[in-house]
């Protein structure tokens, strides 16, 4: 038989729809609400099963008991809070998760629900314990949030110090020169600034035992590297050469030919401008363009491209900024939007066109190969330390809830 798969917040917490029989009782009464005695015997036969499956040996039952009635506590105590501030999760939004919870399974919706049927799980029961799921997550989400806060500071310093992120880094390959003096060293920049070729040059006059093969250095990490020339080399895009660099050995100019790693990444990108008009109540669409087209005439016939833009244009993120857009690569923009910035050459205005959003003309007025490496590794770093810290915060935010919370054990004896 197939194994089904569930997401992780299913498998983490013990399901609350085993088919028991026994005679209900209130077990715990929790602030407003209460835990029924099947729910504990439910989710202990639950934890029991997983051990046994596991070949791990189990707590004593009271202890096993305990850990079981504190989560469900937790559980009803996050519910509660869920249900005053109004939490719900739509019948659509959950259709859609279980759409994905099948897909994870490589199955159809359908074909999931009777694979679950023939495993004894009712698919009503399982998407009522999502809903659930769904709920706790959103109310952790909004209480925990709002209190990590992470510095620029501590952002670097992290950056800096988790040995962990020393994974996330690129190799890097690096030519030098090696010269003795500072004279020799301006020198090869200039020539090296005047477009020689960097390895030719380090063949002619590098020190280095690696001149011969135009000053390649093995393909290492930037931590791997000596001090002093990962602080200059670090973070820096393909064929950036540094200034002279000293040591003992004399004076070193690098420059990084290449780099490879996971995060290693590249993206073309366009920087440009644009003045936009909308059509309104009082302007028809043919009005617009035609007004927009006088404004671009304008433009070719020698007015400033950023006072028209500044004057006329509607759009209120890039009109104060003279029209300019930030550097952005595919798939950011409208596709008309895109597709007439691509095709445009630097320098030349296009002709006005429509998008969603209303009619307008552009003009590129650079485009670059932008290296992405620093920035990806900076978002994936900052994942790891909001991770961690959101982790921390929910642990004391649920201490705090339950530590706050009425809870009566009822003896059942």
């Amino acid at each position: 038989m197939k194994k089904i798969f569930l997401p992780s917040f299913v498998l983490l917490i013990p399901s609350l729809f085993s088919a028991v029989e026994i005679l209900d009782r209130v077990a715990v009464i929790v602030d407003d609400g209460v835990i029924m005695e099947s729910q504990i015997n439910n989710d202990f036969e639950e934890m029991t099963a997983r051990y046994d499956q596991q070949n791990i040996p189990k707590p004593p039952k009271e202890e096993l008991l305990e850990q079981v009635a504190e989560r469900l506590i937790i559980e009803e105590l996050q519910l509660q809070m869920a249900d005053r501030a109004g939490v719900r999760i739509s019948d659509s939004e959950l259709n859609q998760t279980m759409i994905r919870v099948a897909a994870n399974n490589k199955m159809e919706l359908q074909e999931f629900i009777t694979s679950l049927e023939n495993e004894g799980t009712k698919y009503e029961d399982l998407r009522e314990q999502i809903r659930k799921e769904m709920i706790i997550q959103r109310i952790q989400r909004g209480r925990v949030q709002s209190e990590i806060d992470i510095t620029a500071k501590e952002f670097e310093a992290f950056l800096a110090t988790d040995e962990s992120l020393v994974e996330l880094e690129p190799e890097l390959l690096v030519n030098q020169i090696l010269v003795k003096t500072q004279n020799d060293a301006i020198s090869a920049l200039k020539r090296v600034s005047d477009g020689e070729n960097f390895s030719e040059l380090a063949k002619e006059i590098s020190l280095s035992g690696n001149a011969s093969t135009g000053g390649v250095m093995p393909w290492r990490k930037a931590a791997d590297m000596p001090q002093l020339f990962a602080d200059a080399i670090n973070r820096k895009d393909i064929g950036f050469v540094t200034e002279p660099l000293e040591s003992g050995a004399g004076l070193h100019i690098l420059k990084l030919q290449d780099k490879r790693g996971t995060f290693v990444r590249y993206e073309d990108q366009w920087l440009s401008r644009h003045i936009l008009l909308m059509p309104s109540a009082i302007r028809t669409e043919e009005e617009t363009e035609a007004e927009l087209n006088a404004i671009r005439q304008r433009v070719v016939d020698g007015e400033s491209f950023e006072l028209l833009a500044e004057e006329f244009s509607e759009d209120p993120g890039s009109a104060k900024l003279g029209g300019v857009l930030d550097w952005l690569g595919k798939g950011v923009l409208a596709p008309e939007f895109e597709e007439t910035m691509i095709d445009s050459e630097i320098g030349v205005l296009s002709n006005v066109f429509q998008t969603q959003f209303g009619f307008h003309f552009l003009e590129v007025m650079e485009t670059r190969n932008h290296d992405q490496t620093a920035e990806l590794i900076e978002d994936q770093a900052y994942q790891v330390l909001y991770s961690r810290k959101y982790d921390e915060a929910l642990e004391n935010s649920l201490r705090s809830m339950r530590a706050e919370a009425f809870v009566e054990f009822k003896d059942l004896d």
